[in-house]
């Protein structure tokens, strides 16, 4: 049996397994924040994961479950601990509370699968034969050995998620489900010896512990009254979601985790506080880790902000590389930022050669976001601020719209992007939903975000719309966002050359890993240069990528961070870098030749930032298939100190930006 201990709190945690359809990753949403509090303990059912699959149905008994969840308790030391149940779990949580009342201090149910109410969903029998199996007609022995791939598509895509635009949570359980097979899930129904009613009320009388049961109020698999039977059987407490299906730990995590954490701790279950009078105000930024330029961009948009307001506090949740940054303009960072889980290693497990599929990547971010957000509203709950600032904070931006009374100060929204692009047709039905339900979060609860501004201007919005029988981007973005137009960097004068100084190429690739083969071509294709020029190449690889792994040239000089960048760029003869918004944007204010070379699959590079640099006449990006060494070399000498002729590039930004932050303030 596979079992997982994270954090050191005083207080134990234990999750029980639900249905052996999934395993343990079915609490990816509720782990990191319990783990930040308590000691959390997880384990693989019987039958999936990384634990065995007996082949005997005596094995999948319901109290050689509950035994499974003692010998963990045992194998880990912990004498007592609040057991948290789903669905089917609660048969196991009832077994070990009911007979081992000295192990368990507190009981959570959610959606609890227990014979509290007539049979429902019922299709035949479980071993009948079909000539076809429709709906719950799927609930079948046949049919999942023969379909079970289809069964899970149907169980969890229908019966399960209720709940619109739920995408990525039926994609996560189906994955889980495929971890097993039909024929083990048979074996383990055959064995499971599920309590009557009369005995689950029998066991329910001998519970001595505190009891929460929460049930979402469109279950579709257990109704609804179950939940309240089995509180008013343990003499405990029910709570219903409105709008909640069957898996709401899934679908509502951060509802679910402040629920269970009001009634484990009351305390952090609190909501939010509000900036108090008579003190200086507080403003907390987020800024997001994905991209050095936000850092830069709200710095600046910072500085302006305490011109209008001096009197401000500042504190930043930032994650690295992002903090280093912020540390060298003197900034404070909130110390809560070091539990951040990180979002550039996440975005970076999905690279490729120069390839980032950055909607799916964000896809996978999920359990990330959630982690991330209940970091937050941590923060807030005791930071008293008055104001919230977050650049490109998706996490913040989106639970904050599915949990609005969370929300007890003036918050404000940045980005430079709005709507998810498909890189293909494909995908375009899933692109298309996860724009409808944001569209859906601004257009349902419009006040939510005290500002909402893009960091642009109207003509920087792609003609494209936001997916079949949605509106046009260019469109709606107006309706519901004001424009600071693009932020800049402080002015700094260019970096120093001596005169004479031979031509200078500066390549740059940004925060992350994915540009190391980019880099590569790069210094080849400079080797190639120089045969020609005695150009000098500047190589910046940036945080995260070693500068030991490029091989060295004449006349190259390979450095890994440099604070101000722009100085450099605006002082070069030529930049070759990747296609983000941030260096290409500077480069184009600089008014330096450039060679972009976008992200393969990255929908943000290829879509929004080609689309903005079209616009201000800067150079066709270069796809990286084209960039071989020798093509990459001849446009390298094509484009060296090259007159330019961009649009110039208003440098307001920041001053409109703290314009419309300041008021929020109060």
């Amino acid at each position: 049996m596979h079992w997982e201990r994270f954090g050191d709190g005083a207080r134990t945690v234990l999750f029980v397994p639900t249905w052996s359809v999934v395993h343990s990753r079915s609490w990816k949403a509720q782990v990191p924040h319990f783990a930040r509090h308590y000691r959390v303990l997880t384990f693989d059912p019987r039958g999936n994961g990384l634990t065995d699959r007996p082949t005997e149905p005596a094995a999948y008994d319901e109290r050689e479950f509950a035994a499974d969840a003692l010998a963990v308790l045992e194998a880990t030391g912990t004498e007592r601990a609040a057991a948290v149940s789903l669905s089917l779990g609660a048969q196991r949580a009832l077994l070990l509370a009911a007979e081992h009342p000295e192990r368990v201090d507190a009981l959570v149910f959610i959606a609890p699968t227990l014979p509290l109410s007539d049979p429902v969903n019922v299709a035949g029998t479980f071993d009948d034969v079909h000539d076809t199996y429709e709906g719950w007609g799927k609930y079948n022995a046949n049919y999942w050995r023969s379909n079970w791939p289809d069964f899970l598509q149907w169980f969890f895509g229908e019966a399960c998620f209720t709940e619109p635009h739920s995408t990525k949570q039926i994609e996560d359980c189906v994955r889980f489900g495929l971890d097993t097979t039909g024929e083990t899930l048979v074996t383990a129904q055959a064995g499971a010896r599920i309590p009557d009613r009369e005995a689950v009320l029998e066991l329910c009388a001998r519970v001595d512990c505190p009891v929460l049961v929460i049930h979402g109020k469109e279950d579709a698999v257990i109704p609804v009254e179950r939940g309240r039977r089995l509180a008013e059987a343990t003499g405990g407490t029910f709570i219903g979601l409105p709008g909640s299906g069957h898996v709401a730990t899934a679908r509502d995590p951060v509802g679910v985790n402040l629920l269970i954490d009001a009634f484990l701790e009351p305390r952090r279950g609190a909501p939010p506080k509000a900036g108090k009078a008579g003190r200086a105000p507080r403003v907390l930024v987020v800024t997001s880790p994905i991209g050095l330029g936000h850092a830069q961009r709200d710095l600046a948009i910072v500085g302006e902000l305490r011109k209008l307001r001096p009197e401000i506090e500042v504190d930043w949740l930032a994650q690295h590389p992002v903090t280093a940054a912020l540390e060298a303009a003197g900034e404070r960072i909130h110390p809560a930022s070091l539990e951040l889980a990180s979002e550039s290693t996440a975005f970076e497990a999905h690279a490729r050669e120069h390839e980032l599929h950055a909607f799916h990547a964000w896809r996978e971010l999920d359990e990330v976001l959630v982690a991330n957000f209940m970091l937050f509203n941590d923060v807030v709950r005791d930071g008293g601020y008055d104001l919230w600032v977050g650049d490109e904070a998706w996490e913040v931006d989106y639970f904050l719209h599915e949990n609005p009374e969370l929300k007890t100060a003036s918050y404000a929204f940045l980005t430079d992007f709005v709507g998810w692009l498909p890189v293909d047709q494909s995908e375009e039905w899933l692109t298309s939903d996860y724009n409808a339900e944001n569209i859906a979060h601004v257009e349902g609860n419009p006040r939510l975000r005290d500002a909402a501004i893009f960091v642009g201007d109207p003509d920087d919005l792609v003609p494209d719309s936001f997916g079949p029988g949605l509106p046009k981007i260019a469109d709606w973005v107006p309706k519901h966002f004001a424009f600071s137009g693009y932020v800049l960097p402080p002015p700094a004068a260019p970096a120093q050359r001596g005169e004479g100084s031979p031509p200078l190429v500066v390549a740059a690739v940004g925060g992350s890993t994915a540009g190391a083969h980019l880099l590569r071509r790069i210094a080849a294709a400079f080797a190639e240069l120089r045969r020609e020029t005695e150009a000098e190449l500047l190589l910046v690889c940036g945080p995260r990528i070693d500068p030991r792994v490029i091989e060295p040239q004449p006349g190259m000089n390979v450095v890994g961070y440099v604070h101000d960048l722009h100085r450099v760029l605006a002082s070069c003869d030529l930049a070759v870098v990747q296609g983000g918004l941030t260096t290409t944007m500077e480069l184009v204010a600089a008014r330096r030749p450039f060679i972009s070379v976008p992200l393969r699959r990255h929908f943000e590079q290829n879509g929004h930032v080609a689309h903005r640099l079209r616009r201000y006449g800067a150079p066709t990006p270069t796809p990286y298939d084209e960039t071989s060494p020798g093509e990459l070399a001849e446009l390298m000498r094509a484009r060296l100190g090259a007159t330019v002729d961009y649009l110039p590039v208003d440098r307001n930004g920041a001053v409109r930006a703290a314009a419309l932050l300041a008021p929020l303030i109060g």
